[in-house]
This record gives C-alpha cells, sequence and structure tokens, in this order.
C-alpha cells in the first residue's frame, strides 16, 4: 500500500466513508483547478453530501496531510485574495487594502475571511502549487479570486473581451506596449502583486502619443487616477519584483463590474469556528493569544440544569453523574447537527455557538425535546433545561489556552439564560426576529410571547420572547 492509499485509507477510518470516498475521486479525478482552494459548499453540491458532513472530511483530510487548510482574506468588493495563510494566526493586520477596488477593510471573521482547501502536493502535484508557471486567466481563476466568486463557464472568453492588452513579465524585466485608447474607465492591473493604475480616458481624441509608465514592486502606492485621451498610448511596465507578474490593461465597464458581483457560498472563517469537528480537531491552534478578531454577527446558546445540585442529594452521585453526562452527550450531537459547536462546559452549563439565530433556535428545541426523552427513559422529571439565546457582534479571542469569545452579545446570552426558571426557551428579539426563525416558529405552529426583562449590568430593559 502507497502512502496516499494509506492516508486514505485513514480518512475513510476517520470521516464518514461516503465522503471520503467523493474525496478520492476528486482527487484521483478532477482537473487540477477543482484541486485548488476547494469551495466546500460547491463539492457538497456536486456530490449530494451532506455540507456538515462534507465540512469535516476535509478537516480530517488536512489533519492527515492531504489536503492543506488556508485561510485567506478577501476583498469584500472584488473577491480578491488579498492574504492567505496557513493558520488563523497570520490575520494580524488592522486593515486590509484592495488597490483594485481602491478601499481598505477592517477585517471580520463573517464574509473577509474565507477557508479552502488545496491538495497536498505529496498526494497531487497541481499548477498551484507552482503558481508563477499559471497561464495569466489560470492565475486569476486559481490565485487572485477567491472561491466564493462564482466565475462563468465563458470565463476565458470575458477576460479576453475585457482586456485590451496584456505582458507576462519575469522579474527584474521591462516592456513597452503600444495601445489605442477608447473612451472608458481603464485599470492597468497585475494580478500577482495587486498593483493598479486607474486610467479615466475621455474627451476629444488625439493622433498625438501619450505616454505612461507602470511600475510594479512591492510597495503600493497610493493611486490617483490619471486622466487621458482616447487615442494611442505608449505604456512601459516594469517589473521591480522577485517574481513574475502578469500586467493587463482592463476595460472597468459592465462586463468587469458584473463579474466581479458574481457570488457564491463559501465556507467562512466564522462558519468554520462554530464547526464542532474544527473544534475538535484544532483545539488550541486557532488563535495567537493577543488576537481579537472581529465577528458582526454570532448566534450564542446558553443552557443550564435547574436544580442539579438537589439532583444529586436526591438520587445520589453515581445516578446523578450518569444522567448528566448522558444529557452532555445528547446536547454535543445536537449542537454539531445544527451546525453549531460547543465552546465549553461549565459545571452543568453548556455555551455553544451557532452561525445562524435559525439554527440556535432549531438545536433548543430539539435539545428540549431530547430532555423529555431522556426524563421518560428515567421514569422522572430530573433533567429540567433552561435555554437562552441572544445574536450579535463579538470576538474571537484565546482565553484559558482554548478559542472563545468575549463581549456584551455573550454576556447577554449567558444572563438571558438565567432568567429562566423552568423548562423554557428564551430568546432576545434579534434572534426571534431573524426571518430564518420567524419562519422556523411560523412551521412548527409556534408563537413566542415576549416579555419585559432587566439584565444585570446593562442599562436598558430588553424584550425577551418566550418559546413555548
Amino acid at each position: 500500500m502507497s502512502e496516499v492509499q494509506a492516508l486514505f485509507a485513514a480518512l475513510r477510518q476517520s470521516a464518514d466513508g461516503e465522503a471520503a470516498a467523493a474525496v478520492e475521486r476528486l482527487v484521483q479525478d478532477g482537473p487540477d483547478r477543482a484541486l485548488c482552494r476547494v469551495n466546500v459548499f460547491d463539492f457538497a453540491a456536486h456530490t449530494g453530501i451532506d455540507i456538515e458532513r462534507a465540512i469535516a472530511v476535509f478537516l480530517h483530510a488536512a489533519r492527515l496531510g492531504l489536503f492543506e487548510l488556508s485561510w485567506n482574506v478577501l476583498c469584500p468588493g472584488c473577491g480578491g485574495v488579498l492574504d492567505a495563510g496557513a493558520t488563523l494566526k497570520s490575520l494580524d493586520r488592522e486593515e486590509y487594502h484592495c488597490a483594485l477596488c481602491a478601499a481598505g477593510y477592517e477585517p471580520t471573521l463573517d464574509e473577509m475571511v474565507e477557508v479552502a482547501f488545496t491538495v497536498s502536493p505529496r498526494v497531487r502535484r497541481i499548477g498551484a502549487h507552482d503558481p508563477d508557471t499559471l497561464p495569466p486567466v489560470e492565475y486569476c481563476r486559481q490565485v487572485f479570486w477567491g472561491s466564493g466568486v462564482d466565475l462563468p463557464s465563458n470565463f476565458e472568453q470575458l477576460i479576453e473581451d475585457i482586456t485590451l492588452d496584456f505582458v507576462e513579465l519575469p522579474a527584474g524585466e521591462k516592456a513597452l506596449l503600444s495601445l489605442q485608447l477608447p473612451a472608458e474607465f481603464l485599470i492597468v492591473f497585475d494580478p500577482v502583486s495587486h498593483a493598479t493604475q486607474f486610467l479615466d480616458v475621455k474627451g476629444e481624441p488625439t493622433r498625438d502619443r501619450q505616454t505612461l509608465s507602470f511600475i510594479i514592486d512591492p510597495v503600493h502606492r497610493p493611486n490617483e487616477t490619471i486622466p487621458l485621451r482616447p487615442g494611442p498610448l505608449r505604456l512601459s511596465v516594469e517589473n521591480r519584483t522577485g517574481r513574475r507578474v502578469l500586467a493587463g490593461v482592463w476595460i472597468a465597464g459592465p462586463a468587469l463590474h458584473d463579474l466581479l458581483g458574481r457570488r457564491k457560498p463559501f465556507l467562512t472563517a466564522k462558519r468554520l469556528l462554530t464547526n464542532q469537528t474544527f473544534r475538535d480537531i484544532y483545539r488550541t491552534d486557532t488563535l495567537d493569544i493577543d488576537q481579537r478578531l472581529r465577528i458582526t454577527s454570532m448566534t450564542f446558546l446558553f443552557t443550564d440544569l435547574k436544580g442539579s445540585t438537589a439532583l444529586y442529594e436526591r438520587v445520589g452521585d453515581l445516578a446523578a453523574f450518569d444522567l448528566v453526562r448522558a444529557h452532555f452527550r445528547v446536547l454535543h450531537e445536537i449542537v454539531a447537527a445544527e451546525a453549531g459547536a460547543v465552546v465549553k462546559t461549565i459545571g452543568d452549563a453548556v455555551m455553544a455557538t451557532f452561525p445562524t439565530p435559525d439554527r440556535a433556535v432549531a438545536a433548543a428545541l430539539r435539545m428540549r425535546d431530547a430532555m423529555g426523552r431522556l426524563n421518560d427513559a428515567h421514569a422522572n422529571e430530573d433533567l429540567v433545561l433552561k435555554i437562552g439565546i441572544h445574536e450579535g457582534p463579538c470576538l474571537a479571542v484565546t482565553l484559558n489556552e482554548r478559542q472563545d469569545y468575549f463581549g456584551q452579545t455573550v454576556n447577554i446570552a449567558s444572563r438571558v439564560q438565567t432568567l429562566v426558571n423552568s423548562r423554557a426557551i428564551f430568546a432576545t428579539e434579534a434572534v426571534v426576529k431573524d426571518s430564518d426563525t420567524a419562519r422556523l416558529l411560523q412551521a412548527g405552529g409556534i408563537e413566542p410571547v415576549p416579555q419585559r426583562h432587566t439584565l444585570r449590568g446593562i442599562a436598558n430593559e430588553l424584550t425577551l420572547y418566550e418559546i413555548p
């Protein structure tokens, strides 16, 4: 058995067998471009495999060394990859600047950081392992743009249509391009270095030859738009970087804007941080101790067992421990099934995260039903679960050598749970008014009951909703 065969055998042991077989087929039969920055949502859709199983199989494949996991900072405007790293620890800037969009962005883990998987060169060598050998179109497809850009089937023709001219320039070399400028807004752009120059071509056409110098170096200078007139241009391009560049002159018209606006689902850092398999595999190797990464929307669910101290007194330590352990096992399974992750347990309490409010509410409803079944199985009502849910912004941090969350959203979610005094689910307005949550509750014939409450440490009263 070869090393690669042994790795796939290990993958079949650690992950879902059907998903592992689909990954193996992809590695064996897929084109090079399909193995660079794999979009797990595309993989799930094409194979018919549930998205949670698809995420899990690629995480296990990365752990075994079949794939390399990358965290890529994306420009929200054009979808280009502004930075890439093997771990989330590489996300170390307060702002990332996109020269193509002429805009700066504070990084968030919601939609600005994608997680993608590229086949390891020890398993199969593809062109993207040597990106400087890729043709220009494939470099844009596989390296410049992230996996969330929905590139059309006629991508090659589209790039040709929007490009006046381009030059492939080795390190340290110069080139001259002779162009006939149309009355358009143009962008001189290199997808390798992201060097950019805007040209506003308008006014009366001229027969006089205009000249322009475009220097590509590691320094990203502020870009001022240069006015030019329609007519001949001699463009001097100089590569002062240490690698090949692909300088082109793009027409910034409707075709380019349509291309940059095309999007499809992709695996975000936020989604991965709420995945139970990821937390199980990458327990402590996620964030540096000093990192504080912003998430604009995360849903937190807190649970606690009512009267657990009396339970231990009533049935004895051993029986109570078995009951509490069974309750933890069920909660973990439900959280994972609803795309969530258990952050930690505190005594008999659980703190869990979900990417969206509706998944947290779905989990809460399943938890309540599951506790009822556990109680029925033991012919008692010992397990009374209190649940609180809130959604909002937070910071991803490292606390006590584990990936955790910090902020007022976490505090409110925790305190909402403490208000529950029976087998009930309390959720904040942000959760209940979410459109997907509203549809979920309506489908179940559930009408949340509003109540006004004051939370410790929160100045204003909040409207909470009991989910009957």
